[in-house]
C-alpha cells in the first residue's frame, strides 16, 4: 500500500475513531471559531452604530429644541404683543396698526399681524389680506386662539396641485375690554421659507460633512420638511425612514411647547448607514481574520491530542475486529483503570446481554403489534360512530329547513282540494275557477319556498363571508318579501364570525324571521347580534342573537299542533351549547334570544 493510501485511511473517520473524533474536534473548533469571528466584528459594528445612534440622537435633540425655541420665541412676541393691544387706551385703528407695525419690525420674519373680531373680520392689519379660504370662525385654531395662544401648521402641509404659500398661524387672545373688542384674536403668520432657512442653518451647523438628513412631521405623522421623495407622505407604523437598513434612524418626538399650543411636531435625524459604519468595516475584517486563525491552529493542535490520547482505544478496536474475524478468541485487556481498560473488561459481558435483550425486544414488539391492532379497531369503529353523528346531525337540519316550506304548502293545497271536492256540487264555474287558482298559487308558492330552501341549503353565506354580512342579506330579502321594517344592530366583532356555530346561529334567525313573516302579522321588527350587557347574569364574554317583533304573539304553553320551527330551534340552540329563551303573550310581540358563550 502505498504512503498516500495509508495517510488516507488513518484519516479516514469511517475507519478510525480518533480520526472521526479528530475530525469533529476540527469541525467544532473552527465553527467556534467563525462564530467567535463574526461575533467580534459584530460586536465592533454594534458599538460603533450605537455611537452613531447617540450622535444622531444628540443632533436630533438639538434640532428640535432649537427649532422650538425659535417658535415659541415668536409666540412669545405676540403674545406681549396682544397684552399691549389689550391694555392700549387709544384703541382706534392707527393706534392699533403702530403697535402691529412696531411687532413686525421687531420680528420681519412675520409675513403680516392682524387684528380679528369673534367673527373672524379683520379690524386691522398690517397687509391687504384675508385670513383664509375657510371662515376663520370656523377654523379650529381661531375657535382656540380665543381662549389661550396657539399655533398651527395645518396651511403648513404640502399637498398636490395647491399653489397657495405654505404658512404656519399664530393666534392669541387680547385682553376683552370695555369696547367693541372684546373677544378679539391677534393673528399672526411665518411663512414656511423662513421655517425652512431657520432648519437648513441648523442643519449647516451640525452636519460637519456627516451627510445628515433632517425631517420634520406634523403631530398627525405627515412630513412637512423631508427629502423630496418623502415630503408629504404619512408616517405610519409601518413606515420604514431606514430605507430596509440603508439609513441609521433616530426620532425625537413633541417640540418643546406647551401641550394645547405647541405643534406637536416630530424631529427625525438620519446618515447613511454606509458612512455611518465605514470606520468599522476594516477592523471588522481585521478582528475576523485574527480570530478565525488562530481557531484554525487550534483546531489543528486539537487533532493531533485527540490522536495521541485514543491510541490505546484504536488497539482495542483492531483487537475487536480480529475476534469478530475468527482470529482471535478474546481481548486482551488494555493495562490502567481507565474508560478503555473497562470497556475491554465488559465487551464479552455484553454481548451475552444483548443477546437476552433481543429475544425480549421480539416478544415486546409482538404485544405491541396487537395492541396496534386493538386500537386501531377502536379508532375505526368511533370513527363510524361520528360519521353517523354527522349525518343523523344533518338530517335534523334538513327536516328543519324544510319543514315550513314543503310541510305547510302541501297541507294547505291539501286543504284547499278537500274543499274544491266537498264544495264543488254547490260553486257555479267562476267559483270553481277561483278555488283551483288559489290551489295553484300555494303550489307555486311551496315550490317557490323549496327551491328557495333547496338554494340556501348550497349556498353557505356564512362560511364565505361571516354571519354579519348572511344577517344583512336575510334581512334585506326579508324588507323586500314583506314590506315589515327591520331595525338590524350586529357587532362588528361578533359579524366576522364563519364557523358552523355561527351558521347555526344564522339559520335561528332565518327561522325567527320565517315564522314572524308568515305568522306574527307585525309592522316593526327588531333583529340585534352582539356581546350581552355588563349588567346581564351569566358567565362573561357570551354573546347574544335577539330577534324580535310587535306582532300577534302566542300563548307559549300551547305550542302550535303541526309546526315543528320552534322545536327546531331549540333542537339546533342545543347544538351549539346556547341558551335559548322565548317570551310571547297574545296581542303582546314575539321576543326571542339564543346566549352563547364564544
Amino acid at each position: 500500500m502505498t504512503p498516500p493510501l495509508r495517510l488516507a485511511r488513518r484519516i479516514n473517520p469511517r475507519l478510525h475513531l480518533s480520526a472521526a473524533i479528530g475530525w469533529a474536534v476540527f469541525a467544532v473548533v473552527t465553527l467556534a471559531a467563525l462564530a467567535a469571528a463574526y461575533l467580534a466584528a459584530d460586536e465592533a459594528e454594534g458599538r460603533a452604530r450605537a455611537d452613531a445612534q447617540a450622535l444622531l440622537g444628540e443632533f436630533a435633540t438639538q434640532v428640535r429644541d432649537a427649532l422650538s425655541l425659535q417658535i415659541e420665541a415668536r409666540r412669545a412676541l405676540l403674545m406681549a404683543t396682544a397684552a399691549q393691544l389689550g391694555s392700549l387706551n387709544d384703541r382706534s385703528t392707527s393706534a392699533q396698526l403702530r403697535v402691529l407695525e412696531a411687532a413686525q419690525v421687531q420680528v420681519p420674519e412675520f409675513a403680516w399681524l392682524g387684528v380679528a373680531d369673534a367673527d373672524g373680520q379683520l379690524l386691522v392689519s398690517t397687509e391687504d389680506i384675508a385670513l383664509a379660504a375657510q371662515p376663520p370662525q370656523l377654523a379650529p385654531w381661531f375657535k382656540l386662539g380665543r381662549q389661550q395662544p396657539v399655533v398651527d401648521d395645518r396651511r403648513a402641509l404640502p399637498r398636490a396641485g395647491t399653489t397657495g404659500p405654505r404658512l404656519v398661524e399664530l393666534a392669541a387672545p387680547l385682553t376683552p375690554g370695555p369696547d367693541r373688542h372684546g373677544g378679539a384674536v391677534l393673528v399672526a403668520t411665518l411663512p414656511w421659507d423662513w421655517v425652512e432657512a431657520q432648519i437648513a442653518r441648523m442643519q449647516e451647523a451640525l452636519d460637519n460633512h456627516r451627510q445628515i438628513e433632517v425631517l420634520i412631521a406634523s403631530r398627525e405623522g405627515t412630513l412637512l420638511v423631508a427629502p423630496k421623495a418623502w415630503l408629504g407622505r404619512h408616517l405610519g407604523a409601518e413606515t420604514d425612514l431606514t430605507e430596509g437598513g440603508a439609513y441609521e434612524v433616530v426620532t425625537r418626538t413633541q417640540l418643546r411647547m406647551a401641550e394645547g399650543v405647541g405643534l406637536g411636531w416630530t424631529a427625525t435625524v438620519r446618515r447613511s448607514a454606509e458612512v455611518t459604519l465605514e470606520p468599522v468595516r476594516e477592523t471588522r475584517r481585521a478582528v475576523f481574520v485574527i480570530v478565525f486563525s488562530a481557531g484554525l491552529l487550534a483546531a489543528a493542535v486539537a487533532v493531533l491530542v485527540t490522536r495521541a490520547l485514543t491510541a490505546r482505544l484504536s488497539q482495542l478496536a483492531r483487537q475487536a475486529e480480529a475476534v469478530r474475524r475468527g482470529e482471535r478468541g478474546t481481548l486482551a485487556p488494555a493495562a490502567g483503570a481507565d474508560e478503555v481498560a473497562r470497556i475491554g473488561a465488559t465487551l464479552a459481558e455484553l454481548v451475552g446481554h444483548l443477546q437476552a435483550e433481543k429475544q425480549s425486544l421480539q416478544a415486546l414488539n409482538q404485544q405491541l403489534d396487537l395492541r396496534v391492532a386493538e386500537r386501531t379497531a377502536r379508532i375505526e369503529r368511533l370513527a363510524e360512530e361520528t360519521r353517523h353523528a354527522a349525518v343523523t346531525r344533518e338530517r335534523l337540519r334538513l327536516a328543519r329547513d324544510l319543514h315550513d316550506t314543503l310541510a305547510h304548502s302541501l297541507m294547505a293545497l291539501l286543504t284547499q282540494i278537500r274543499l274544491v271536492r266537498k264544495l264543488r256540487g254547490r260553486m257555479d264555474d267562476s267559483e270553481l275557477d277561483g278555488e283551483l287558482a288559489r290551489a295553484e298559487d300555494v303550489a307555486t308558492s311551496g315550490l317557490r319556498d323549496a327551491r328557495a330552501a333547496i338554494s340556501q341549503m348550497r349556498d353557505n353565506g356564512v362560511r364565505d363571508a361571516g354571519i354579519g354580512p348572511a344577517l344583512r342579506d336575510l334581512v334585506r330579502r326579508f324588507q323586500e318579501r314583506t314590506g315589515v321594517a327591520v331595525d338590524l344592530a350586529i357587532d362588528s366583532g361578533t359579524g366576522t364570525w364563519a364557523d358552523d356555530r355561527a351558521e347555526t346561529l344564522f339559520r335561528i334567525a332565518e327561522e325567527a324571521l320565517r315564522n314572524v313573516e308568515r305568522h306574527a302579522q307585525a309592522a316593526q321588527v327588531q333583529l340585534s347580534l352582539g356581546p350581552c350587557a355588563a349588567e346581564d347574569d351569566g358567565p362573561a364574554h357570551r354573546v347574544r342573537l335577539a330577534v324580535s317583533d310587535d306582532g300577534l304573539g302566542f300563548d307559549t304553553a300551547q305550542a302550535p299542533v303541526g309546526h315543528f320551527g320552534l322545536l327546531g330551534m331549540q333542537e339546533q340552540a342545543a347544538l351549539i351549547a346556547a341558551r335559548l329563551s322565548l317570551n310571547s303573550k297574545p296581542a303582546h310581540g314575539t321576543q326571542l334570544t339564543v346566549e352563547l358563550t364564544p
